[in-house]
């Protein structure tokens, strides 16, 4: 049965969300009923109010988890947007390859890389690329999510392939995974890959800047303030001459200090 919410609720709980995580839900209070009414039921709970004090109060992190992975959407598939990876593949690597000769170090972060796809995807082309080179370089990929349970399916790597799956990549990237009859991804693309919980809202601290950011139908969600907030924080984190990658729906600010080089693809002079 749906339940209402009252203002005061409504609002308690969009901003707790926005203010901690930067997900706008302002405009979403017919999707926060519908979405969470069941769910909320199920858990014992007989009205939003109760609910969303035990929310505020707790914070109980499976129950913030449960609650943005309601109202957001996981959406992802190998090869998304495939403009970017003709641009990575044919552009983007050459001139990083060029760039890092002596060291042989790249480093490729994806930011909000949900159930994995997006940087098991990277990996595969950055193979392709380097070919029997690739145990010459330290290719490191970053994959970092706000959501326990999108990189729990991320680390396991055992997916239903589509058809747009090249048939090569098919037969060098994935064995049959016997219990599930679907794919899992091999182990030499696996360790390629450090798979971290991460909120966008906070401080990018990592070790080393990165040469390319993936951070694609992420900021979506986010308002015009938390997006450039965060395209800032990208900025810092982004070696001189590297590059960021965005959802194709998604704009940045004139200000960013990115160039643009093709739709979503920007560049740090």
């Amino acid at each position: 049965m749906e339940m209402t919410i009252s203002d005061a609720d409504f609002l308690r709980l969009t901003q707790f969300i926005q203010q901690n995580y930067g997900i706008d839900l302002t405009k979403k209070r017919q999707l926060i009923v519908s979405r969470l009414s069941y769910t909320i039921q199920t858990m014992g709970y007989h009205d939003f109010n109760t609910f969303i004090n035990q929310l505020l109060s707790k914070r109980n992190p499976s129950d913030i988890e449960l609650v943005i992975n309601k109202l957001t959407t996981n959406y992802t598939f190998f090869m998304r947007e495939q403009d970017h990876f003709t641009f990575f593949q044919k552009t983007i690597l050459p001139e990083l390859i060029r760039e890092h000769e002596k060291d042989r170090v790249l480093s490729i972060w994806s930011a909000g890389c949900s159930s994995g796809e997006e940087p098991y995807t990277i990996a595969m082309y950055l193979r392709d690329y380097l070919g029997l080179r690739s145990k010459e370089w330290d290719a490191r990929i970053l994959a970092t999510d706000i959501s326990q349970k999108a990189l729990a399916t991320a680390k396991e790597g055992i997916y239903e392939l589509p058809d747009t799956i090249p048939s090569e990549w098919k037969r060098r990237y994935f064995q049959p995974d016997a219990k599930s009859g679907r794919f899992q991804v091999v182990p030499e693309i696996k360790n390629t890959i450090t798979f971290r919980t991460f909120n966008l809202m906070d401080p990018i601290r990592f070790p080393s800047k990165f040469d390319v950011i993936f951070c694609r139908n992420v900021m979506i969600y986010f308002d015009q303030a938390t997006k450039d907030a965060l395209v800032q924080r990208f900025y810092q984190a982004t070696k001189p001459g590297g590059y960021l990658l965005i959802g194709h729906s998604e704009t940045l600010n004139r200000n960013s200090g990115y160039q643009t080089l093709a739709p979503a693809t920007f560049r740090k002079p």
